[in-house]
């Protein structure tokens, strides 16, 4: 399956889904762009996560929310941006794919035009899909 392809389910997942966003990719998907350069995937969970439960290789940790708090990060928009051009591919992670549901929206908002959500996260996606994890 092509990148080409990949993006293009992607965007048919936003349309039929109302999503504010790129659109949405599975992880195999996920992984398969990363793999090929198409894209970055960016861990939105809490640094505690990222460092006890796994992580994806190759992935840098942009909190959406901080252990405990209930709003997202104050800087979330801002670290994102610092890290990566608006124009990148950017597959956003978190355990679910709630949290990076939200992040998506938020980071589209503020700019970003190619944000896509992992769906069902790490530990309910990815892991069970046993694709390559850091533990």
């Amino acid at each position: 399956m092509s990148a080409q392809s990949i993006f293009e389910r992607a965007a048919a997942r936003a349309e039929q889904q109302g999503l504010a966003y790129a659109g949405a990719v599975t992880p195999e998907e996920a992984h398969r762009l990363q793999e090929a350069g198409e894209a970055t995937i960016v861990d939105v969970r809490t640094r505690s996560e990222f460092e006890q439960v796994g992580r994806v290789a190759n992935t840098e940790l942009i909190e959406w929310r901080r252990n405990g708090e209930q709003q997202p990060h104050p800087r979330f928009v801002e670290r994102l941006a610092a890290a990566y051009p608006a124009g990148r591919a950017l597959l956003l992670i978190c355990r679910s794919g709630v949290r990076s549901h939200y992040a998506a929206e938020v980071a589209t908002a503020a700019g970003f035009t190619r944000v896509y959500n992992v769906l069902d996260g790490f530990e309910k996606g990815w892991r069970p899909a046993g694709l390559p994890e850091v533990s």
